[in-house]
This record gives C-alpha cells, sequence and structure tokens, in this order.
C-alpha cells in the first residue's frame, strides 16, 4: 500500500471516529433532562446520575468490577471522567466496585461520610480516594451538591459526625430534585433512621421514585417512611442469587399495600427513569 493510500485511510478513520463521538454528544444533548439509572451489579448499590448539562454521578459501585461493565453502557467509549462519586457507607457491597471506578476513571469530588470501617474493601476505597487527588467532602445534612441545570443532591444525612455508628445506621441519605420531580436515594438506612427523618422533614420527604433501603431488607422501608415517601415506583438493588432474601415478604407487602409499582435490578437488568422536571417516566 502506497502512504498516500495510507494516509488516506487513517483519515477516513479519524473522521469516522469524530463523526461517531459528535453524533453520540448530539444525542445525549437531545435527550436533555435528569437521567437515573439503577445500575444491574448484582447484590449491591450503584446508581448512576446524568444532570440536564451532562454532570455525571456514581453513588457506590457495587460488590465487584460489575459496575465497570455497566458504566461502559451509560456513559460514552471516549469519557473518562465522571464529575462526582458517592460512597453512601464502607460496606463491601457498595464500595469494592468504586476501588476500579477510581483507577478507571478521573473524578473531580469523591463523598463519604466519614464513618469508619475495619474491612479491607473500604481500606482499599480509602486508599483509591486518597490517590485520585480529588476534593474529599465529609456529607453533612443540609449540603446541596449543584449538579447542573437546575438538578441538586440535598444531604438529608447524616447530621452529625457518624464516629460509633454502625455503618448502615451512618449511610448518606440523599434526595435528588429537579423541577417538580425528586428521587430518594438511601443506601442501606435502617427503619430507625427513616423513622428519624419522618419526625425532621415530614411531608418534606415526598418523592417519585424510592430506592428501596438495604436492598429489600426487612429492615428498612418501614411503613411509615414509605408513605411519608409515597413513591410511584421504588428499585430494588439486589441480586438474583442472594442468600438473605431480599427482597423480604415484609417489605414487598409494604409497597404492595401503600400500591407502589416495584422494580427488580435481579429481574429487570438496570432500571434506567428521565425525568424532564414535570413527570418521570422509565426509559
Amino acid at each position: 500500500m502506497s502512504r498516500r493510500a495510507s494516509l488516506f485511510g487513517a483519515t477516513i478513520f479519524v473522521l469516522c471516529v469524530v463523526n461517531v463521538v459528535v453524533f453520540q454528544a448530539a444525542a445525549r444533548e437531545a435527550r436533555g433532562g435528569l437521567t437515573v439509572s439503577f445500575l444491574d451489579v448484582g447484590q449491591g448499590d450503584a446508581i448512576f446520575i446524568e444532570s440536564p448539562t451532562g454532570k455525571q454521578v456514581l453513588i457506590d459501585g457495587g460488590p465487584n468490577r460489575a459496575v465497570l461493565r455497566e458504566l461502559a453502557r451509560v456513559i460514552p467509549w471516549y469519557d473518562r471522567s465522571v464529575d462526582v462519586v458517592i460512597a453512601t457507607h464502607p460496606d463491601a457491597d457498595h464500595v469494592t466496585g468504586l476501588v476500579d471506578v477510581l483507577q478507571r476513571y478521573r473524578v473531580s469530588l469523591i463523598v463519604e461520610s466519614g464513618v469508619a470501617a475495619d474491612t479491607p474493601q473500604a481500606e482499599s476505597m480509602l486508599k483509591s480516594v486518597a490517590n485520585e487527588g480529588a476534593k474529599h467532602l465529609l456529607a453533612r445534612r443540609g449540603q446541596i451538591i449543584d449538579i447542573g441545570g437546575g438538578a441538586y443532591l440535598e444531604i438529608l444525612f447524616p447530621d452529625r459526625d457518624p464516629g460509633g455508628l454502625e455503618t448502615n445506621t451512618a449511610s448518606i441519605i440523599a434526595k435528588l430534585v429537579y423541577g417538580e420531580t425528586s428521587f430518594m436515594l438511601t443506601g442501606d438506612a435502617p427503619d430507625s433512621i427513616e423513622k428519624y427523618l419522618v419526625q425532621l422533614d415530614g411531608e418534606e420527604l415526598r418523592a417519585d421514585v424510592l430506592k428501596a433501603g438495604h436492598h429489600g431488607s426487612r429492615t428498612s422501608s418501614s411503613p411509615l417512611f414509605v408513605g411519608m415517601v409515597d413513591p410511584e415506583y421504588a428499585i430494588y438493588s439486589r441480586g438474583c442469587d442472594n442468600t438473605y432474601g431480599h427482597p423480604h415478604a415484609e417489605v414487598q407487602e409494604t409497597f404492595s399495600t401503600l400500591g407502589v409499582d416495584t422494580l427488580d435490578t435481579c429481574n429487570e437488568g438496570t432500571v434506567t427513569f428521565v425525568s424532564n422536571g414535570i413527570s418521570v417516566v422509565r426509559q
């Protein structure tokens, strides 16, 4: 092959790559709105959020490298950055995958509760946080994380230094708001914290979508809390073969009695919602 032919072929290849990048960027821009994906990472949590302006947030990373596979489906291949990573608490099924995420993607802000956990997974995550060099924020009630286009995350809990608390109890609870729509994201917070928030916030807990706490465990999703949130949808983020029996029958009954539609990453795979600021629809 002549040098001219090789140069021509290389030019065509570059132009094709550029066209693909431009097309994908234009498609994302045209979609607009707020996108929230509950990623299928097995028995664990990983929630990917893209704001109306394209800012990206990852809440938790699941129990293993599966999060990288799922992120590759929602983040363009040429994008190697995530604006915000939130570790709700340091249990393995929430932070193990974040170690790989922090190695693969550039992260601008890392948020965690500050609760200590003496586990290899938690220590690996903290080392990765230190190596990332990103801004580091300890989540506290009242903080607002602006993600652009009118969308923001409001931290509801913890409202104190969580030192000495059990890790689930110290979970970051955040409400994602865009226009008239919202998502309640509770980590593994137990019903004692849910009831505490009902006392503090009451009807302000109302949200269109609720991530069922602790993967559908009976220790979370109390009828009082679910009734106050009054969601249209609830999401079980869990593995099909989990040994805990999630979702527990009591929780399923709570959602059924209160007329809440439930979706399950075990059966549905990744579950994605899009909000235009007025209503939330499943994609």
